[in-house]
């Protein structure tokens, strides 16, 4: 607050939060201390980018006033976020009764045996959104063991899925021998079943012992693939 000894301002600089491409306000009370008029006007050294409202008036002994400054939307942002943009509020003592239509332009002039005052205030840019801290966070918890613990999932699912594949492959190949086996004994007995019809034709001029061999081999080799399959 300002130690002037007609107005108060409050506060002593302007904080605009700052985004590009948005207007941003902020605003300051003006407190008359006094127990007279005392008239005020608001400048700035940079009058296209900011528009104060009011910027001139009248404040009564012991009242408030409060001013709204809005800031243009900007374009880019200053170097290292610094504004050399200043403001003037400029103050002085009125007869009783006047009012802010009365105000003149020259009311504001240092003449002598008029008591005025001056005071400056500097513009300060502050982020919209300013970064949150990052909270600390334990070994467990960190994003290094968090990615750790997704590499050895990973791992495991890999290996998971290439040992159900071996075990697909297995059955696979296990399945296509055991049509084969099948498909071999059918065979074998259609073969045997030839033999005997031929046997049975013969049976008038007795069974040769080139048949009977064959039979004994057939059966076997039957008992053999039935067993495999």
């Amino acid at each position: 607050m300002s130690t002037g000894d007609l107005l108060n301002i409050q506060p002593t600089e302007l904080k605009f939060p700052f985004e590009l491409r948005k207007q941003s306000s902020c605003s300051m009370r003006l407190t008359n201390k006094t127990e007279h008029y005392v008239a005020f006007k608001v400048k700035t050294t940079n009058p296209k980018k900011y528009c104060v409202r009011p910027n001139t008036g009248v404040v009564l002994p012991g009242a408030t006033c409060d001013v709204t400054v809005t800031m243009q939307a900007q374009k880019e942002a200053p170097l290292d976020m610094q504004c050399k943009d200043k403001f003037l509020v400029q103050s002085v003592v009125l007869p009783d009764g006047t009012s802010t239509k009365d105000l003149a332009p020259e009311a504001f002039n240092k003449d002598e045996g008029k008591v005025a005052e001056e005071f400056k205030l500097r513009v300060v840019y502050i982020p919209a959104n300013p970064p949150s801290p990052v909270p600390e966070e334990s070994e467990e918890g960190s994003p290094t063991h968090e990615i750790g613990n997704q590499s050895a999932l990973l791992a495991s699912a890999v290996a998971q899925s290439l040992e159900e594949s071996k075990a697909y492959s297995l059955i696979s190949k296990l399945t296509d021998e055991k049509a084969s086996a099948l498909q071999q004994s059918q065979k074998l007995r259609q073969e045997l079943d030839m033999l005997k019809r031929e046997i049975s034709r013969k049976r008038s001029g007795g069974v040769s012992i080139l048949f009977v061999v064959l039979i004994g081999i057939l059966g076997v080799l039957i008992g053999y693939l039935l067993k495999r399959a």
